[in-house]
């Protein structure tokens, strides 16, 4: 009864969806394409016959996309003959799959969680395997892999405290999805502890995937092209920005009169809102160039906007210090693995749940230092910048830190064979 009444609110908000769709479409119109794959409708060119085993992973935007690499590459190992369906949610997932794994995986929107949508995908693609990152819950599709009997797991799963409190208003409908998968590997003990007061059962510890991840060798010697064309000058980033967060970060900024030579590189979270941060960085007087342009840093450069995709681990081994964006305001955080294996030291802001338990560990061993404004942030940038011991003391315990918590891929592989796939 509770899947009904899901299943009914769900077609109630269809007509919403679609609007939805038309209006992110204004500032991204890759939204779009593929209208038919959100409704469970695939390009007939897709069909092999016979179709060849597939292990579908679902990573509904960017970081999920990202955190997948490591696993990925695991998949191709252990299964050379499998092909690897990729499923998303937004144009910006789509886009990151395409440049971290090219034509080496098959890529679509995930359908909406209809009954029939999800029938059909499954129909389609006849997946051997589902794996789904980290927390998103489909009652519609873990019903339908059940009654198909396709696997389905929970991978590199979190859960914080606000998202367990909303999913704990719905206890029915959550309990039955969570019985739903067939396992389910957490990112810590507190999440799957979370996850276990919500009724899930046989959750397994597995660690956090995106530790795995390291970074490619182009990537590295990028940020040592980038270190040149800054001319020496000292540089501090603040990486996967939210909205509202550039404003805070410009102002500060521009109060201590930019920094006096020090060069900030910005980096917005979303490609949509590249124009939109230039836009504020010019407005306030900085002198500013785009990466974009491809140019050598002038001396006079005030603000440097990243406005590229996949080059967030060169950007890290470009800098002196890092912000870490989405902690200044409510949304969570962004990752901070990746500059922390970089050996970058860190700083990072009040909202961290997403995050919450690497968070904790950086700061405690000192790869990380916590900051309380935009005021406050400036104020560690410039102190780390005239502090090359410190700094260098930051990177080595990050580095540290990182290597501390790889393994979680293996262990999550393990998660996988009690089927035999």
């Amino acid at each position: 009864m509770a899947r009904f009444i899901y299943t009914l609110a769900v077609l109630a908000l269809l007509p919403w969806a679609a609007l939805h769709l038309l209006w992110r479409a204004r500032k991204q119109p890759e939204y779009l394409r593929h209208w038919g794959e959100r409704f469970g409708f695939f390009a007939t060119a897709k069909v092999q016959d016979p179709p060849p085993p597939t292990i579908w992973l679902h990573a509904v935007s960017v970081g999920e996309t990202r955190a997948a690499q490591p696993l990925v590459a695991a998949l191709r190992r252990r299964y050379p003959g499998h092909r690897i369906l990729f499923t998303h949610m937004t144009p910006t997932g789509r886009a990151t799959s395409s440049a971290l794994f090219g034509d080496g995986v098959e890529r679509i929107y995930l359908p909406y969680d209809t009954p029939w949508a999800v029938r059909r995908f499954l129909r389609h693609f006849r997946p051997e395997l589902g794996l789904i990152m980290e927390t998103e819950l489909w009652p519609n599709l873990i019903a339908a892999c059940r009654q198909g009997k396709v696997p389905l797991r929970l991978v590199n799963a979190r859960l914080s405290e606000r998202s367990r409190r909303r999913y704990a208003r719905f206890p029915a409908l959550t309990r039955e999805a969570l019985l739903g998968l067939t396992a389910i590997g957490a990112q810590s003990a507190a999440d799957a502890g979370r996850l276990e007061a919500l009724g899930a059962q046989g959750v397994t510890v597995t660690g956090n995937i995106k530790f795995d991840i390291t970074a490619p060798g182009e990537q590295l010697a990028l940020g040592r092209e980038f270190r040149v064309r800054r001319g020496g000058r000292p540089a501090w980033l603040a990486a996967s920005t939210r909205e509202g967060e550039e404003t805070l970060i410009l102002d500060a900024w521009q109060r201590v009169d930019a920094g006096g030579t020090a060069l900030l590189v910005l980096v917005p979270r979303h490609p949509q809102r590249f124009a939109e941060v230039t836009r504020l960085a010019a407005e306030r007087g900085f002198k500013l160039q785009r990466r974009s342009d491809s140019a050598g840093i002038e001396a006079d450069t005030r603000v440097l906007i990243g406005d590229s995709m996949g080059e967030m681990f060169a950007w890290y081994a470009s800098v002196d210090v890092a912000f870490i964006g989405g902690s200044l305001l409510d949304f969570g955080s962004q990752n901070l693995i990746e500059a922390a294996a970089c050996g970058t030291p860190i700083l990072i802001g009040p909202s961290t749940r997403n995050f919450a338990e690497a968070a904790r560990e950086a700061l405690a061993c000192g790869a990380a230092r916590p900051i309380r404004d935009a005021d406050d942030l400036v104020a560690q940038v410039n102190a780390l910048l005239a502090d090359a011991g410190k700094r260098q003391a930051m990177g080595a315990a990050g580095r540290a830190f990182a290597e501390r918590h790889r393994g979680a891929t293996a262990r999550t592989l393990e998660m996988l064979t009690p089927t035999g796939r």
